[in-house]
């Protein structure tokens, strides 16, 4: 399985495969074009709650990836659909936070590969 995480505000390049946005709103000054999202996955997205609790609070980190794994049971259908297509090809899970290493793309890649095994 060829996962990757990536900012939806970096330009989309050919090695990206399947672009999915995993985010439950759409990024700011973005345009549907220059995104070139391929899929809009918002049901695996952490809930406005969760986000907000978070607020990508590196102390915060462990705690959330417990939570949004649990919050993510709910969405089986979604997550199948994630993994059956990173099953096929290449597939970078978009995010838009400038956090990098804390967020929600980062914590769904982790999850569905150890899903995966």
């Amino acid at each position: 399985m060829d996962l990757r995480v990536k900012r939806v505000y970096a330009s989309p390049s050919p090695e990206d495969g399947a672009r999915v946005l995993v985010d439950r709103l759409w990024p700011r000054g973005l345009s549907r074009e220059k995104a070139r999202v391929d899929l809009w996955l918002k049901e695996l997205a952490p809930s406005t709650e969760l986000r907000k609790w978070f607020n990508h609070e590196p102390a915060k980190w462990d705690e959330f990836r417990q939570r949004y794994r649990q919050e993510l049971r709910q969405q089986p259908a979604a997550l199948a659909q994630l993994a059956e297509l990173a099953g096929t090809r290449p597939v970078t899970l978009l995010f838009g936070a400038k956090e990098e290493r804390f967020n929600d793309a980062v914590a769904l890649k982790a999850i569905v590969l150890a899903r995966g095994r």
